[in-house]
């Protein structure tokens, strides 16, 4: 089961604060016991809204707005990209997350969508760009 395990925004993090050199010692730790265990795939941490954009989508029209963005505890922080077994062992692994924040903070577990789960929608035709893409990025990775 792929996840991805997002750390909430909270005002320092908006606020460009950076973490601490023992907060980032521990993260790394956590980080390197997960790559240990071969569940983190990826991870990083995102800089503050007020440097991002949105797309906003209707129809064929887009807008683009800057940031910063309102409703700070929507936004995130960063994120991991895990493999599990299932999700109590997601649980279990960020359990043992050090707090990310220097104050109070969230992390929210969200599962992936395999392409299993699009039923019908998954043909043979509508699946082998995905396949393509899949291809291109092993490649990639094989290269580095």
């Amino acid at each position: 089961m792929r996840v991805m395990v997002i750390v909430k925004a909270t005002a320092d993090s908006e606020a460009g604060l950076m973490p601490s050199p023992d907060l980032l010692e521990a993260m790394g730790r956590f980080n390197e016991e997960l790559a240990k265990a071969s569940i983190m795939r990826d991870g990083a941490g995102l800089k503050p809204s007020k440097l991002g954009k949105r797309i906003g989508f209707d129809g064929a029209s887009r807008i683009v707005m800057d940031g910063p963005f309102a409703e700070t505890k929507e936004l995130i922080a960063g994120y991991w990209l895990w493999e599990v077994k299932d999700m109590e062992e997601a649980v279990a692994w960020v359990k043992r997350c050090p707090n990310p924040m220097p104050g109070p903070s969230e992390i929210e577990i969200r599962p992936l969508y395999e392409m299993e789960d699009f039923g019908d929608a998954a043909t043979e035709q509508s699946l082998a760009p995905h396949e393509r893409a899949r291809e291109i990025l092993a490649g990639r990775d094989g290269a580095q």
